[in-house]
């Protein structure tokens, strides 16, 4: 016998009782599991494991890969797996010397809207990337789930790389994770409001960095908009979603959101010039 707050249990008791027992969940519906933050870690790995795989792509470039190319030689250059795998709209003739004017999203390439956000120009871009992910990422995953939080993340990187595709011209190649990490910038303060928890710690950031994205020559504030603008959309079907009603709404959410960024790259498709993206 086991003693309790109250008299004596027996371990077959306690254990037929956790059967049984239907596990807590949060007010989003997310269970107990994402408070490991397993959604998060696995993210970062992933997003490290690539850089890795572009310094080996480099080659001999690999020190120009990690730093030597933008804001001064902070970030670093392209190499053959950004190259490969960064969101790159439509090429012109003059786009040949970075190799991308027959490999663009409008020849079919539109694996490159998945690939790009899990690819960094430098250690210093996966460095503040990842660092943001671990900040947000958490308690996002604790309050949503895990997999409400993964579907969260997949479709604000998603959302962003669609946004850049639309609004960037030709010859321009964006890639990183931040796409996704301004969608938890604006999930995790519709998640705080809804909980009627303070905001005045994370809006100022957020506000500082949209400003720098605007800002900095070479940022892509279209992928920066685009992500913030889905986190927002996707963060709102979850969190106020009814409680007797929660899976089906956040469901619908996810097919909404799905249809509103192929919606929003058939746009973009129907807008490149016929003429502009011949090798």
């Amino acid at each position: 016998m086991n003693e309790a707050s109250v008299g004596f249990q027996c371990p077959e008791c306690v254990r037929e009782g956790a059967r049984t027992q239907r596990p807590a969940r949060t007010a989003f519906g997310g269970g107990s599991s994402g408070t490991q933050g397993t959604v998060t870690i696995t993210l970062i790995v992933i997003n490290v494991l690539v850089f890795v795989f572009s310094l080996i792509s480099a080659g001999r470039d690999a020190a120009h890969s990690v730093a030597g190319g933008g804001l001064g030689g902070l970030l670093g250059g392209s190499n053959p797996l950004t190259e490969w795998g960064a969101v790159v709209s439509y090429a012109t003739a003059q786009g040949t010397d970075i190799r991308l004017a027959s490999d663009t999203i409008a020849d079919g390439n539109w694996y490159r809207l998945f690939t790009a956000m899990f690819l960094h120009y430098g250690l210093l871009h996966l460095g503040l990337n990842m660092w943001a992910l671990w900040v947000l990422g958490r308690p996002l995953e604790a309050a949503l789930g895990r997999m409400r939080f993964l579907a969260l993340y997949l479709l604000c990187g998603l959302g962003g790389n669609v946004l850049a595709f639309v609004l960037s011209g030709p010859n321009v190649a964006s890639a990183g994770a931040s796409t996704a990490v301004y969608g938890l910038f604006a999930a995790l303060i519709v998640v705080m409001r809804r909980m009627r928890a303070s905001v005045a710690g994370i809006l100022p950031v957020l506000v500082f960095n949209l400003v720098l994205s605007f800002s900095i020559s070479g940022v892509s504030w279209q992928g920066h908009v685009g992500g913030l603008i889905t986190g927002a959309l996707v963060a709102l079907g979850f969190a106020y979603a009814p409680r007797e009603r929660r899976n089906t709404i956040q469901i619908a959410t996810i097919v909404g959101a799905v249809v509103l960024i192929g919606v929003g790259f058939a746009v973009g498709l129907a807008s490149i010039p016929a003429v502009g993206y011949s090798a």
